[in-house]
């Protein structure tokens, strides 16, 4: 039995593929073959006359999951934009039901898939289909990753919010700090969202640079600030079966 992760965060530059990989890695130490998938990228810079997601490389990379790129990121564009109106200046039409057909076929080689979105819930794929249809389609609960600054109490509640609306499972929010300002806010935020909602924090991540070489957290290291024990009823499922 396989399961999937949907990883979104409250807005761009939070700190998703970070924390992406970061549990990739974590989880492929502990034994389980990992899927990735970034079904859009956007923002990609031309290497050798192709467009390079970054964002996907390391994915794969952190993973370690054998998938050809094509498939972790079927979608590529060179304007940082939403993706609907990257793929509509690019001349192209995202397939919703390709992207589901990909992240199937991913998924039934892999224990756990993770799957990470662009911007937030709410971001197009289609001039009509969220990021939140996306992951409702294919029954992904979510990880919800928030910059830890002034501002991300009612970033992360909107997107909690919204979640709900559109019926979506929420294992949990990550408190990313995703500069090395550290302000009172940064401070104060978990303490303050414990009492505003029953979603629980994974963990409060400090800046990056305590990250190792491969722009990650060490798994051993991520594995204790990391409440992996919100997840393991997915990952037990996959043991038993």
């Amino acid at each position: 039995m396989t399961c999937g992760i949907f990883i979104t965060g409250t807005d761009t530059g939070v700190g998703k593929t970070f924390v992406s990989c970061s549990l990739a890695a974590l989880l492929r130490d502990l034994g389980y073959r990992v899927g990735v998938m970034k079904p859009v990228e956007t923002g990609c810079s031309q290497r050798n006359g192709e467009l390079f997601p970054d964002d996907a490389v390391r994915l794969k990379q952190a993973s370690g999951c054998d998938e050809p790129m094509e498939k972790i990121c079927p979608y590529r564009f060179a304007e940082p934009l939403a993706p609907s109106i990257a793929a509509e200046r690019g001349g192209e039409r995202i397939d919703i039901d390709h992207l589901l057909q990909v992240y199937h076929e991913i998924s039934s080689g892999h224990d756990v898939t993770l799957v990470e979105g662009a911007g937030g819930l709410m971001v197009p794929l289609l001039p009509s289909f969220t990021y939140a249809d996306f992951a409702r389609t294919a029954k992904l609960p979510l990880i919800v990753v928030a910059a830890n600054r002034l501002g991300a109490i009612n970033h992360l509640m909107l997107t909690l919010e919204h979640a709900q609306c559109k019926g979506l499972s929420v294992i949990g929010y990550v408190l990313n700090c995703a500069t090395e300002q550290i302000s009172l806010a940064s401070d104060t935020n978990r303490e303050v969202l414990a009492n505003l909602t029953g979603v629980p924090c994974l963990t409060e991540l400090p800046f990056a640079p305590t990250a190792n070489s491969e722009g990650l957290f060490p798994a051993q290291q991520f594995e204790k600030e990391f409440a992996l024990r919100l997840i393991e009823p997915f990952l037990l499922n996959i043991k038993q079966n």
